[in-house]
């Protein structure tokens, strides 16, 4: 089977995502994936190896300013003529199946030529009737038009009663013990969209050491603050290492941290739906201390608190959905939900019910209107 798989390139936890089913997809040779990015300049791609000879193509993406996104900029950054000849010409007709980790351009594609499409990712969860803001109807419609598919398979921390599956997170490696460093000797802070030089100033008021990412390493920085350049082992093993995590409202690295039971500060980028929507789950299912501003107020009272993580394993999500791809999707995504959630293993103050115990049409129904695709309207 040859699979077209595009994957939104916008922040990391779609390629995070991705990574995790490239592997996943090795144990299975019969299974031709070709990769494509887009969203992101792909001089700013980095550790792609896995993917191998990967397509990039433009795409879309939305432009965040000092923590919130500036809806301006994303319209004048929009090159519709360049989308709409991407999705033109992208050869579609080559592949059984096109796999779409909202990636708009071969969702479309797939969309204009009727090719077999599949959806993957946390944004597919908004189909359903799931924790999300008051002006959410607007955002919701953007959402169903971004990358729009046949089938589709949402990931959240919780399935909320709905055939939805686990998170894809990787686990982190385990703290490393040493006579040098102690787990609670620094905070991971990863906040890229954040105004940097206010934040580090924020930062360099508490007495608290920080690891920080997502920020450019050449700034000025207090004694307590190192700034760090991307990599995926050095950020997945500073995770591990640390006493706790400050990040936005993302879903796939709060996703892994809950793999390690840190606890998670977060604060949700305004104006940006899935973040907000996944600010309100966190503090639905009490898994983490959601706050309007990070600053030294809200981390130092966060501190002094001694908070506590909520730790979840997760099972092999991505080798689980390859699977069902390979046997040619027989299983209902109502059974390979049920099969996944069967598998997690959460922490004692996290008690999910099972989709087949929740009393709701759609948890037992495989084919929900919602889960057939969404009905937007073509570009």
């Amino acid at each position: 089977m040859k699979i077209l798989y595009g994957v939104q390139g916008t922040g990391n936890g779609h390629i995070s995502r991705a990574r995790a089913m490239a592997e996943a997809f090795q144990q299975f040779p019969e299974l031709e994936v070709q990769w494509l990015f887009s969203g992101r300049p792909p001089e700013k791609l980095f550790s792609m190896e896995v993917f191998g000879d990967f397509w990039w193509r433009e795409g879309l993406t939305f432009v965040h300013r000092e923590g919130k996104i500036d809806q301006f900029a994303t319209m004048r950054q929009l090159n519709l003529g360049k989308l709409l000849k991407d999705i033109r010409e992208l050869p579609v007709d080559d592949y059984d199946l096109i796999i779409s980790d909202f990636e708009p351009v071969t969702a479309w594609a797939a969309r204009k030529r009727k090719r077999p499409s599949l959806g993957l990712g946390h944004q597919y969860a908004f189909n359903y009737s799931i924790p999300m803001p008051a002006f959410g109807w607007k955002a919701r419609a953007i959402m169903k038009a971004f990358a729009p598919v046949q089938m589709s398979l949402g990931m959240h921390w919780h399935h909320f009663g709905y055939t939805i599956l686990p998170p894809i997170a990787q686990a982190h490696p385990e703290p490393i013990a040493t006579q040098t460093s102690n787990p609670e000797e620094f905070v991971l802070v990863y906040l890229p969209f954040e105004n940097h030089a206010p934040l580090l100033r924020e930062l360099g008021q508490l007495s608290q050491n920080f690891v920080v990412y997502g920020l450019p390493t050449d700034m000025d920085a207090a004694d307590n603050i190192t700034l760090k350049a991307p990599s995926v082992e050095g950020f997945r093993s500073d995770v591990a290492n640390s006493r706790a995590v400050i990040c936005n409202s993302g879903f796939e690295l709060i996703a892994e941290t809950l793999t390690l039971g840190k606890p998670i500060l977060t604060r949700p980028l305004k104006g940006q739906f899935e973040q907000e929507a996944n600010a309100l789950a966190l503090q639905e299912l009490q898994l983490a201390k959601v706050v309007d501003a990070i600053n030294t107020k809200s981390i130092g009272e966060w501190l002094a608190s001694i908070p506590r993580g909520v730790r979840i394993d997760w099972p092999d999500v991505a080798a689980g959905i390859v699977q069902w791809v390979a046997q040619g999707r027989k299983e209902s995504p109502a059974e390979l939900s049920r099969s996944l959630w069967d598998r997690v293993a959460p922490a004692a103050a996290y008690h999910p019910q099972k989709p087949e115990q929740v009393d709701s049409p759609e948890s037992r129904d495989e084919d929900t209107r919602d889960n057939r695709g969404s009905a937007a309207a073509e570009p």
